[in-house]
């Protein structure tokens, strides 16, 4: 059962009724995680917003989506490993690659496997990557530019995460195929 409510469209804020109404018509569906962050419209808009501005990133739609299912698999939220998942795999993407970033494994790209480990430092240090860790994506052919929106991307992704872990949204229908559970942290 959710943690906050599911807004359907009739019954969300007034500030947020026109956004569900554009998402339900983009996607066919209205995603659960657009009915949790309807309950703070400005929540909403802002992962609407950031959303539109991290697609005009110079970062590829399969690196874009790296670091999302990558930061969603590190925050643990199944939702977002899903729904990214279905993205990248509408898009054609190698069911290896998908398969390794859900996984938090070796990811058989060189390109896509700098992205996650960028990202997971990224993470992990909140920033304060290892010279050693910058390095090794510059060397995979990203510059200071591609850093900084991989930044960006793990920052729409917390949002997003973060907002979908508290709410505790069950998976909508069409995204089952792509089912992603976190592993439990196991008990001291």
């Amino acid at each position: 059962m959710a943690r906050a409510p599911l807004r359907p469209l009739d019954d969300a804020p007034a500030d947020a009724k026109e956004l569900l109404a554009a998402a339900e018509a983009r996607n066919g569906f209205l995603p659960n995680l657009l009915r949790v962050h309807a309950n703070a419209p400005v929540a909403l808009e802002t992962y609407l917003t950031v959303c539109g501005i991290n697609a005009r990133s110079s970062l590829s739609l399969a690196e874009r989506e790296a670091v999302q299912i990558t930061a969603a698999a590190e925050h643990g939220c199944g939702c977002c490993v899903a729904g990214h998942t279905a993205i990248i795999t509408k898009a054609g993407l190698d069911p290896a690659v998908i398969a390794a970033l859900r996984a938090r494994g070796q990811v058989p790209d060189a390109r896509l496997e700098a992205v996650a480990r960028f990202t997971r430092s990224v993470i992990a240090s909140r920033s304060r990557v290892e010279d050693a860790d910058l390095a090794a994506f510059r060397a995979a052919g990203f510059d200071a530019q591609a850093a900084l929106e991989v930044v960006l991307g793990v920052s729409l992704a917390t949002l997003c995460n973060f907002a979908n872990n508290l709410g505790d949204a069950p998976l909508n229908q069409q995204l089952e195929p792509f089912r992603w559970d976190a592993p439990r942290a196991s008990a001291a």
